[in-house]
């Protein structure tokens, strides 16, 4: 889990890599970049401003937050997508900043950057734009665009090249969240594709979009259509899968870009058997990037799944694991090695309640009589009932203590009233967590 004495400790990222514990296969016609230009006036030393371009135009699909507090990066590339879907070349982001709830001249900051990428790029209307940091701060936007030459210049697809970029975007992270891998299609199997992605986010991690930030790069050649279709399916079992605390940001999105450098026949969703290929892969490796999300939670010691089982639908399960996920109480009592089942059911047994709701009377998948509750050690050696049937399991305190002691911990929760499941990662929460926040901006 992140410890505090990595955080701020941005000379030693590279030590830190030994956590993204993957060989790297970097999609074909990409290049990126991570520089220095101080946003934040302090800095001198942190890569800050990332570049990922691509030679061709891209297809692009991106799903955002649902807050009504659309950051200025946020605003600015969702327009762009709806019209230039099929010819994205590249997206800029800043760390330090977010450039949020800054009026129509964050807005005009937003557009600059992406302005100053397109005339390096030789294209108009291309680049996406992110930030992240500080909210109801101006941009430094001057530094930004003096910059952007140097980031340009930077661009590379080496190793370094991305993980450089992928620190860039970082803010709280203790580590910079690298993934990629190959695949083939079923239409093309002689091809190897790749696919590679990176994500910032440690605090403001609570599901109903990404929350966060995230771009995906693929040399598959799919469909902007059918790229936005595969990628709100992975979102939910990914980044909608996952909770720090129980705060969605302003600025949160992920994007994937697809230039098709390595060739084949396009992906429609028409094409039913690529499709399903491309989209198991996507939602494989944003599995893994939402899950380092969780592993890097601000000042959390404990990377916790919660698996819902038995369930009379597949929404139904996926609630309850959100409301047990996000509850402060659970979290605190998992930091304090507590085995307070009493906490998970309480949770649990508020998942469906609608404010105002006098009573829950429409809440099928729950039912007090047949939900059981187990932790899972993590070293496989045998689960510990804690309810079973809704009736308390004599609870070996000792052994419940031991299983708490790891760093990893599953819960699961059988509800007894179907045949579905679903899962979510979280993590606990500790003093450390006030600490980081209670003086964010300083």
């Amino acid at each position: 889990m992140a410890s505090k004495a990595l955080r701020g400790s941005w000379a030693d990222l590279a030590k830190a890599t030994s956590r993204i514990s993957n060989v790297y296969k970097f999609p074909q016609g990409f290049k990126v970049s991570g520089t220095i230009v101080g946003v934040k006036p302090s800095n001198t030393t942190k890569l800050d401003l990332a570049l990922i371009a691509s030679q061709a135009p891209c297809s692009a699909a991106a799903v955002i937050t649902k807050t009504k507090f659309h950051a200025a990066p946020i605003t600015f590339s969702r327009k762009l997508l709806e019209s230039h879907s099929s010819s994205i070349r590249g997206v800029i982001i800043n760390s330090g900043n977010a450039n949020a709830v800054t009026g129509p001249g964050g807005l005009a900051d937003a557009t600059a950057m992406s302005q100053a990428a397109d005339q390096l790029l030789g294209t108009q209307n291309a680049t996406l734009v992110m930030s992240t940091g500080v909210i109801g701060q101006r941009l430094p936007i001057k530094k930004i665009l003096d910059g952007v030459p140097a980031a340009h210049e930077a661009l590379g697809d080496s190793d370094t090249h991305w993980l450089e970029c992928a620190t860039a975007i970082c803010t709280t992270d203790t580590f910079p969240k690298l993934r990629s891998r190959s695949f083939t299609l079923p239409s093309s199997p002689s091809i190897e594709y790749r696919i590679a992605g990176m994500t910032k986010g440690a605090g403001m991690i609570c599901p109903n979009m990404a929350t966060l930030l995230g771009v995906i790069a693929t040399d598959a050649p799919i469909a902007a259509p059918a790229l936005q279709a595969a990628l709100r399916a992975a979102t939910v079992k990914s980044f909608n899968s996952i909770s720090v605390d129980n705060d969605m940001s302003t600025n949160d999105i992920i994007a994937v870009l697809a230039n098709g450098a390595a060739g084949g026949s396009e992906i429609t969703a028409e094409k039913a058997a690529d499709f399903e290929a491309f989209k198991a892969v996507l939602t494989d490796l944003a599995t893994d990037l939402a899950k380092l999300i969780v592993q890097d939670g601000e000042g959390a010691t404990k990377f916790i799944t919660i698996r819902v089982t038995d369930a009379l639908s597949e929404a139904g399960a996926r609630q309850i694991a959100a409301t047990v996920a996000q509850s402060s109480l659970f979290k605190t009592a998992m930091y304090g090695k507590d085995a307070n089942w009493g906490r998970i059911v309480a949770s649990a047994g508020s998942a469906f309640v609608r404010p105002g709701q006098a009573q829950v009377d429409d809440a099928p998948d729950l039912n007090p009589d047949t939900t059981s509750v187990s932790l899972i050690p993590a070293d496989g050696s045998g689960e510990l009932k804690l309810l079973v049937n809704g009736v308390p399991e004599v609870v070996d305190e000792a052994r419940a203590a031991e299983i708490l002691e790891h760093s990893d911990i599953e819960i699961v929760l059988s509800l007894g009233t179907g045949s579905h499941e679903a899962i979510h990662w979280t993590c606990d929460m500790s003093h450390e967590y006030v600490t980081i926040n209670g003086d964010y901006r300083t």
